[in-house]
């Protein structure tokens, strides 16, 4: 783990994109990540719908479970400078 690189444990539910927010800070500004319900899915080996009612509980559960893997991809975006338009890093 880069030691440059803090990941607060602060993460949210985006319902209109359906995707985990959380915060990297990086020389001390805080950038925007994201993780969407196909991803998340993906890492889990299991099938997130975004009809499902309790949606948000199981994304952020999921988040959790594998939130080194998932800080580690956004360790490698941020070498890579993959940015997206609004200047986030979006975990695809």
């Amino acid at each position: 783990m880069n030691q440059n690189i803090l990941f607060p444990d602060l993460q949210d539910w985006d319902e209109k994109t359906q995707s985990v927010v959380f915060p990297a800070q990086v020389q001390g500004a805080n950038l925007e990540c994201r993780i969407g319900l196909p991803k998340l899915s993906e890492m889990a080996l299991t099938l997130l719908k975004s009809s499902d009612s309790d949606i948000k509980e199981k994304a952020l559960t999921l988040f959790e479970e594998y939130r080194f893997d998932i800080e580690e991809e956004v360790e490698t975006l941020i070498e890579r400078e993959s940015f997206d338009e609004q200047g986030r890093l979006v975990v695809k």
